[in-house]
C-alpha cells in the first residue's frame, strides 16, 4: 500500500509540475523524445530492412546445404578469391548419384541447374529473359514449388527426362490468352517442344528483386541437359549444383556438412594437404553477414540518439531541481510529520521516471506513426522488443537524471525547509 500511495502521489506531483509550466516541461522533455525517436526509429528500420532482406533469400530454402563451385561468401576472412573458384570443377551427375547413395544424414537431395535470359515461345507469342531451371529428383522437397494449376513432375518424368514443363505465373499470363487453360498445351524452348503440366502460384517481387518463380520455367534436369552442357563436371560448362536437405536442428546440419565434406574430398581424390575444390554453402552464411552489417548500423543509431537523450537527461534533471526548490517547504512539512528520507527520495525518483517516460512514449508514438508511411516495397513494423527497449531506456534516463535532485530533497533539514518561504 505504501508503494502504491507513493506512486500515486508521484504521478500527482508530476502532473502538477506539467500543468504549472507546460512550455518549460515540453522543451525539457523534447530531448528525450527526439533521442528515443532516433534510437527506436533506427532499430525499427534496421530490423524491418533485415527482415525484408532475409525474406528475399527464402527461395534458398531452410536447413539446406548446397554443393557448388562458387561460395556464397568469401571462404575464410580474406577477399573473394574468384581466380581460384572459377577453375573448380562443377558438381556432376555422377557425384550426385554417389552422394544420393552414400549420404546418411540427408532427408532429401537433388541436382539442378539454371540458365537465364531464355526465350520461351508459344505460337506467335514469346517472352524473353526467363529463368529456365532443370530440376532433378527431390527438387520439390528442397525448394518451395507452389503449383496452383496442374501438377508437379512424376518420378518417371524426372528420371526419363520427358519434355514437360511447369510455368511461372507471369510466363503463363503472357503466352496464353486470358481464360484459356495452359495445361496440356505446348511451348517451345530452343526449338524443342514441351508439354505444360502445371502453372505455379504468383509470388510477386521480393524486396531485393531476388529470383522469383513468376518469370521462370521448370523442366526435368535430364531434359535440361538436352539443351545445355551440364552435369559432366567440366569447369567451363553451365554450372550445376547439388542441394542436400538435412534435419532442421543445427547439430544435424553440422553433421551433414562434415559428412558431405568428407565424401566430396574422397570422391575427388583430394590429399589432406590440398584445399577443397568445392563449396558447401548454407543460407545462414548470408543471414549472418547481413546481421553483422546491421549491427554496425545499430551502433550508429545508439550514438546518434545518445546525444539527444543526454540533452534530455539534463533537461529532466533541471526540471527536478526546480521542482525541489519550489516544493522545499512542502518537503519540510512532510518530514516534520514523520516522512522518512526514502519516502522523499522515491517520490522525486518516481516523478523523474514518469516525466522521462512521457518523453519516451512520445518518441515511440512518432515511430509508430512512421510505420504507416510508404517506403516502397519495404514493410516497416514496430516490434514489441523495440517498444520495451524504448520504455526501458526512458526509465533508466529518468532514474539517472532524478537521482541527484531526489537525494538533495531527501537530505533537507525539515526546520530549514519549512522556513525557506
Amino acid at each position: 500500500m505504501l508503494v502504491l500511495r507513493l506512486i500515486a502521489e508521484s504521478f500527482l506531483f508530476a502532473w502538477k509540475a506539467l500543468k504549472s509550466n507546460v512550455l518549460r516541461t515540453v522543451l525539457s522533455l523534447l530531448g528525450v523524445t527526439v533521442g528515443i525517436f532516433a534510437i527506436i526509429a533506427v532499430f525499427t528500420l534496421v530490423d524491418s530492412l533485415e527482415k525484408n532482406i532475409k525474406s528475399s533469400f527464402d527461395f534458398l530454402g531452410t536447413g539446406v546445404i548446397y554443393v557448388g563451385k562458387w561460395p556464397f561468401t568469401p571462404e575464410g576472412n580474406g577477399p573473394f578469391k574468384w581466380w581460384e573458384y572459377w577453375r573448380r570443377p562443377t558438381p556432376s551427375i555422377n557425384e550426385y548419384k554417389f552422394l544420393n547413395a552414400t549420404l546418411r544424414s540427408k532427408s532429401a537431395i537433388s541436382i539442378y541447374a539454371a540458365k537465364g535470359n531464355v526465350t520461351i515461345k508459344k505460337g506467335s507469342s514469346s517472352i524473353g529473359q526467363i529463368g529456365l531451371r532443370g530440376a532433378g529428383d527431390g527438387y520439390d522437397e528442397i525448394f518451395e514449388i507452389n503449383v496452383e494449376n496442374g501438377r508437379y513432375f512424376t518420378g518417371d518424368e524426372v528420371e526419363g527426362g520427358r519434355n514437360v514443363a511447369i510455368l511461372g505465373f507471369e510466363v503463363a499470363q503472357t503466352l496464353f490468352s486470358p481464360g484459356s487453360d495452359p495445361i496440356g498445351q505446348d511451348i517451345r524452348v530452343k526449338d524443342l517442344r514441351y508439354k505444360v503440366i502445371g502453372v505455379m502460384k504468383r509470388e510477386g517481387v521480393s524486396f531485393l528483386g531476388t529470383p522469383s518463380n513468376d518469370y521462370s520455367v521448370l523442366i526435368p534436369y535430364a531434359s535440361f541437359r538436352k539443351l545445355y552442357q551440364t552435369g559432366t563436371g567440366a569447369w567451363n560448362e553451365l554450372q550445376s549444383s547439388i542441394g542436400v536437405k538435412g534435419n532442421e536442428y543445427d547439430l544435424g546440419l553440422v553433421e551433414l556438412e562434415n559428412e558431405l565434406k568428407g565424401l566430396m574430398r574422397g570422391r575427388r581424390g583430394l590429399r589432406p594437404s590440398q584445399k577443397d575444390n568445392f563449396a558447401l554453402n548454407r543460407p545462414e552464411a548470408i543471414a549472418n553477414a547481413i546481421s553483422g552489417l546491421f549491427d554496425v548500423v545499430g551502433i550508429a543509431g545508439w550514438i546518434i540518439g545518445g546525444f539527444s537523450i543526454l540533452v534530455g537527461g539534463f533537461g529532466i534533471a533541471n526540471i527536478m531541481f526546480v521542482s525541489v526548490k519550489e516544493r522545499t517547504s512542502i518537503i519540510g512539512l512532510q518530514k516534520s510529520l514523520g516522512a522518512k528520507n526514502y519516502f522523499i527520495l522515491f517520490q522525486f525518483l518516481f516523478e523523474a521516471i514518469f516525466l522521462s517516460l512521457i518523453g519516451g512514449l512520445a518518441g515511440i508514438l512518432l515511430v509508430y506513426i512512421l510505420t504507416f508511411l510508404p517506403f516502397g516495397s519495404l514493410e516497416v513494423s514496430l516490434s514489441f522488443k523495440n517498444i520495451v527497449l524504448g520504455v526501458g531506456v526512458s526509465s533508466v534516463i529518468g532514474l539517472i537524471a532524478g537521482i541527484v535532485p531526489a537525494a538533495v530533497a531527501a537530505r533537507l533539514d525539515p526546520v530549514a525547509a519549512i522556513r525557506s518561504n
